[in-house]
């Protein structure tokens, strides 16, 4: 057991997930890195210290979700955060109008489907924090407001994640638990490719969400910690 919040970040052996990680550690939080490589998972987590923790989690997986809350009520007795980053599918070759569903359907089971697993996984654990933030990493290509003809897998998936974002806000509140969704915007990642500013810059974001005071906002969509439209 610890003192320290508990925030499990998932998908984060790189990018976004990794420096969140990063980040969340130099404030003093025990980190648990999620990746679906155990191998790329402990690398990174030895890279940032002692105050990380890796295990393998494949979002997709109800069996991989139940193992890790069992670990995590072992290891520490709740889940202080939770951040949903796990991605796939920035699908910029197709059109919505010629889209291979199954690439879609593979966007919807890691994009939609792992997020609200991990909820439902997590919530007692969540339930037993003073403090409990969830975060869900999304994007403006998913704003209705932004819609384009493009990246119809990823786009589809990060709309339906803002709405599963705003209805657990208000399932949960109840519980005091803030549930926010958080565009890092273009970053360099491989995900996104050059050209994007930092990483960190995009972390910085999610880590706002995810270290909010009691009473701070909740069923949001924030990028660089100011509200943007749905």
């Amino acid at each position: 057991m610890t003192d320290a919040p508990v925030s499990v970040v998932t998908g984060a052996n790189r990018g976004i997930g990794l420096e969140t990680c990063r980040q969340l550690a130099a404030l003093g939080h025990q980190v648990v890195l999620t990746a679906r490589d155990p191998a790329k998972a402990q690398a990174a987590a030895r890279r940032i210290g002692p105050t990380v923790h890796a295990v393998r989690l494949d979002v997709t997986g109800a069996a991989d979700a139940d193992a890790l809350a069992a670990e995590l009520r072992d290891r520490y007795g709740r889940v202080d955060v939770l951040v949903n980053n796990a991605a796939i599918h920035y699908d910029t070759w197709q059109r919505v109008s010629t889209a291979d569903l199954t690439v879609v359907r593979e966007a919807t089971e890691t994009n939609l489907f792992g997020p609200w697993r991990l909820v439902e996984a997590l919530l007692p654990l969540l339930r037993e924090s003073r403090h409990a933030r969830i975060v869900n990493v999304s994007s403006g290509a998913g704003a209705i407001a932004d819609l384009g003809p493009g990246t119809p897998a990823y786009s589809i998936t990060k709309l339906a994640l803002n709405g599963l974002t705003k209805m657990l806000a208000r399932d949960l509140a109840q519980d005091r638990i803030l549930v926010n969704a958080v565009c890092p915007g273009w970053v360099a990642t491989d995900m996104g490719g050059g050209g994007g500013r930092p990483v960190a810059d995009g972390a910085a974001g999610v880590v706002w969400a995810a270290t909010l005071p009691d009473g701070g906002p909740t069923g949001g969509f924030f990028r660089d910690k100011r509200a943007i439209p749905w």
